[in-house]
């Protein structure tokens, strides 16, 4: 935490990722109005000490629904990257681990992979599937694990090799102890910041696939599908599109700055393991 405060950009970054996760927990304090509530007195209200960033088309409060779609946009960001993750520790793991064919095999599944363009992968497979929460989480976690597996496979390849991990071998430890108990654990620096970052991108998917419409759907609020009403009334209603644009872009940028901050304090670490 030291090394943290230390980076003024990194740690202003995760000081905002606090806030917006109290944001997302406290939603029902913190929001002024119910998120779906229609009030056809106020509708396309601009910016006021009443609705501080304005309503909608319906008159439903657009920081109310901002501070309960960050509910939604965090969860899918933290469940989608936590599958992610799981998922290239585990290849990553066992291709680094184990060399010759098995290591083969799954780098080059891993390439096959990333020869599709993630993006219309999601978005093709969202289209198939019916549109939900959990097919988003799912999906976007299913498709984004392959980083994650190379960084993991490299760290493996590198540890494997060091004294502790022969000593366990000598002392009759299983291959599965020894990458649960040795590898795993020294190999999650670089996957920290991996997950830092995927959270950021996993932010960002939703909330295109929310505003191209196949994403979270109405009239549950997320990011994306804010910025979805918005468009058709741009020209007049500017906030319904600034605001939550602002949020989409403050949280990603805050993100990705936390993960380079990171990725800073840990490399000097990593080189001295």
């Amino acid at each position: 935490m030291k090394d943290l405060i230390k980076n003024k950009i990194a740690f202003a970054s995760f000081v905002f990722i606090i806030v917006i996760i109290i944001f997302a927990i406290f939603a029902p304090f913190i929001a002024m109005y119910d998120p779906t509530a229609i009030d056809d007195q106020s509708l396309l209200t601009p910016p006021s000490k009443y609705h501080i960033f304005g309503t909608d088309t319906l008159g439903r409060d657009i920081f109310s629904r901002i501070v309960y779609g960050s509910r939604i946009s965090l969860s899918i960001g933290f469940i989608a990257v936590g599958i992610a993750v799981l998922i290239g520790i585990f290849f990553g793991s066992i291709a680094g681990y184990y060399d010759g064919r098995i290591d083969s095999v799954i780098m080059r599944f891993v390439d096959i992979m990333l020869c599709f363009p993630t993006f219309f992968l999601i978005l093709a497979v969202v289209a198939i599937l019916e549109p939900s929460i959990f097919n988003i989480m799912v999906v976007i976690g299913a498709t984004s694990w392959m980083g994650v597996a190379r960084l993991v496979r490299a760290e493996v390849l590198s540890l494997k090799e060091r004294d502790y991990v022969a000593a366990s071998r000598v002392m009759g430890a299983s291959d599965g102890w020894i990458i649960l108990k040795h590898l795993i654990p020294n190999a999650i620096g670089p996957v920290l910041v991996s997950t830092t970052l995927g959270i950021g991108g996993a932010i960002l998917v939703e909330s295109a696939l929310s505003f191209l419409g196949i994403g979270v759907q109405p009239p549950t609020p997320s990011w994306g599908n804010i910025l979805m009403d918005g468009k058709s009334t741009l020209g007049v209603a500017w906030w319904l599109t600034v605001f939550p644009g602002i949020f989409i872009l403050l949280t990603v940028l805050a993100y990705n700055l936390l993960g380079e901050g990171l990725r800073d304090i840990l490399e000097p670490r990593l080189k001295n393991d």
